[in-house]
């Protein structure tokens, strides 16, 4: 028998998917070489690129990976009672690794056959990946903390299980002090806190990352008891103003017609930033509103497929913005209002289509999760 599942998480994961689709599309407004998305280095074309880019990336699109962290952190935070840590990850990794796998391979043969990457570039690529993703593949960078997410989920469980609502707030406190730190690296000194050239490890190592958004899952499923109202209410002024300062940062530095170092571009994206962790949390504040006892079957059903759609999501990706682009990104076929969105519409419907047909074949969660 299915587990109950929590309605509003479904519609945050659809969501979310559709999200990192449309972030990706907005990066090939931006991009300064062939391949199509941002990489060392950026240019903006126009003025409206500029403007589109940092609204759909910037304001939406940065808090896609985030709200796929808190999700599920939400989900698994605590252990289940007498579910042991070999029990949780073989139930998780088996779930993740395979399709993981899958599509590093994929991601490393497939532009090979159709004529976008030499045998040389495909072995280089297929040596690579014991050690991380394939270079047609950058997206698949999300797999590696959500693994380490993962690891360190029966480690703080037990934890987050005593823990009082006070002292996660503490740790929560730590975290959100850490969020600063991509600012005063930029901004006061490129070593904080202990860190050196012969030391990474600086003085709230632990407290920082993805496991903040972790403990605050759990806190917001434990000790958050706020009246519906007070939660729009700080949701929207939360996510109106993390969203508006995330995509501020990229226009104040988005000078068109100029080569930028894209980490220039985007200093006020990083995932852990105060501003991102504002937004997101608001976002999900405002999702934990929706007070319906049972998701729409639609909605369940596409919600199981938004792993795979995540992972299959650049094959598509690419040749639809190739050609509602036409080359020439200063003047695509459609304004850059419109471009965008459509490309990410378009490439979620075709991963949402491809991934339910993959679904039908035996076998197929090895594939697609």
């Amino acid at each position: 028998m299915e587990k109950e599942r929590i309605v509003f998480i479904d519609w945050i994961r659809i969501v979310a998917c559709f999200l990192v689709m449309l972030a990706h599309a907005s990066e090939t407004f931006y991009a300064a070489d062939a391949s199509g998305l941002a990489g060392n280095v950026s240019m903006l074309a126009t003025e409206s690129n500029r403007l589109w880019v940092a609204f759909y990336d910037g304001f939406l699109g940065r808090i896609s990976v985030p709200l796929f962290m808190i999700v599920s952190a939400f989900l698994l935070v605590p252990l289940k009672p007498g579910q042991t840590m070999g029990q949780f990850y073989r139930r998780r990794f088996t779930r993740i690794l395979p399709p993981m796998v899958a599509f590093m391979l994929i991601y490393t043969f497939l532009p090979l056959a159709c004529g976008g990457m030499t045998w040389e570039q495909s072995l280089a690529d297929l040596k690579r990946l014991p050690f991380n993703f394939p270079s047609m593949a950058g997206h698949l960078w999300f797999m590696y903390p959500l693994i380490s997410l993962y690891l360190i989920i029966p480690v703080i469980s037990p934890w987050l299980e005593k823990a009082s609502a006070k002292e996660e707030r503490l740790f929560i406190g730590l975290f959100v002090l850490s969020t600063f730190m991509p600012y005063l690296h930029r901004f006061v000194s490129e070593e904080l806190w202990g860190e050196c050239f012969w030391n990474g490890f600086h003085g709230l190592w632990y407290c920082s990352g993805f496991l903040g958004y972790l403990v605050l899952a759990h806190y917001i499923r434990v000790h958050l008891d706020w009246s519906r109202r007070r939660k729009r209410t700080v949701g929207w002024a939360s996510f109106l103003i993390g969203g508006a300062f995330t995509g501020w940062s990229f226009w104040l530095k988005g000078v068109p017609g100029q080569v930028i170092d894209t980490p220039t571009l985007e200093w006020g994206w990083q995932f852990c930033t105060p501003n991102v962790l504002l937004a997101t949390f608001g976002v999900f504040l405002l999702f934990s509103c929706i007070g319906q006892r049972k998701a729409p079957a639609a909605v369940a059903g596409l919600s199981k497929l938004t792993f795979g759609m995540y992972l299959m999501h650049l094959l598509f990706l690419a040749p639809i913005a190739g050609w509602i682009i036409g080359g020439d990104v200063a003047n695509p076929s459609l304004p850059v209002w419109l471009a965008i969105p459509v490309i990410a519409v378009l490439t979620f419907l075709c991963c949402a289509v491809t991934t339910k047909l993959i679904s039908f074949i035996p076998g197929s969660k090895w594939i697609i999760g």
